[in-house]
């Protein structure tokens, strides 16, 4: 969701914000991918953060989006809340984060298919978003499937989300550079 035009107010000077961010995530992804972790509470902590991490950025996405702006509001609660849970409850809440970020990476996924083909004309990098959402709606049907899955797996869950903000917040950025100019 974070590939569409951004507001006038947002296409000047902060376009680099998204920028920044989107180099953050990637280099998330990358840092949670090299750890060779064994316990659930670690990966439950390092999951927390990365979902806090994304409620903040929901939270910007709520005053800035041009629209929808309800949606992003509710998500960067929910975020906000499961990412507190986790830190302070780990080792209760490894499934559920596990079932979370599963449902998460479907739904984000078909938001992004849609949201990919109604931005269309408006958007030259469309397919990277419809892309990007088919690669979230893959390990979302894997992950929704099976929650007791071994601890790697929720890396990679956490990782592939990572990854994704990234992607979308980097071309959101050059986006609303090229609508600065």
């Amino acid at each position: 969701m974070t590939a569409l035009p951004a507001p006038p107010a947002m296409r000047g000077a902060q376009w680099w914000f998204f920028l920044i961010t989107g180099i953050c995530w990637i280099i998330i992804a990358w840092v949670v991918l090299r750890f060779s972790l064994t316990t659930v509470e670690t990966i439950a902590i390092l999951a927390g953060v990365v979902i806090l991490a994304a409620g903040v950025m929901e939270a910007v996405h709520a005053f800035t989006a041009p629209g929808w702006r309800w949606l992003h509001g509710v998500l960067a609660g929910i975020f906000l809340v499961t990412g507190v849970v986790a830190m302070l409850h780990p080792g209760n809440t490894f499934f559920w984060l596990s079932a979370f970020i599963g449902w998460y990476l479907l739904f984000k996924g078909a938001a992004d298919v849609v949201l990919a083909f109604l931005t269309k004309e408006e958007n030259d990098a469309w397919w990277l978003l419809l892309v990007v959402g088919i690669i979230e709606l893959i390990f979302g049907f894997w992950a929704a499937g099976r929650f007791e899955r071994s601890a790697y797996l929720l890396i990679v869950y956490v990782a592939v989300i990572a990854l994704t903000h990234g992607v979308t917040d980097i071309v959101a950025a050059f986006r609303m550079r090229k609508l600065a100019h």
